[in-house]
């Protein structure tokens, strides 16, 4: 008989850390639930010129109003224009300003 040995015990599943790789830290989208067709793009207009292109286009839901990006050591907000048509598409959210994090 051969004894075989647990080779799985090095492997990390259940942290919330997973190699190195903290999910928690990314900007979370709207969660998708019941129906997909109800998730809208949408652009981000002004801010800081460094903020990412990827990060100034979205998938969110209809009825937010308001959009929070993480952005070097801080937040930068977004808020629905209300100026263009609702048939518009995509929906542009305009920055109204920034916040820092707490230490």
């Amino acid at each position: 008989m051969t004894v075989s040995s647990d080779s799985a015990t090095g492997v990390r599943t259940a942290d919330r850390i997973v190699n190195e790789d903290d999910r928690s830290m990314w900007s979370a989208q709207a969660p998708i639930g019941g129906d997909a067709a109800s998730i809208i793009d949408v652009v981000l207009e002004g801010g800081p010129t460094n903020l990412p292109t990827e990060l100034r286009s979205r998938r969110i839901s209809p009825a937010e109003d308001k959009i929070k990006v993480r952005h070097y050591g801080g937040y930068e907000h977004f808020e629905r224009d209300s100026v263009r048509g609702a048939d518009e598409l995509p929906v542009v959210f305009r920055w109204t300003g920034r916040t820092r994090i707490a230490e």
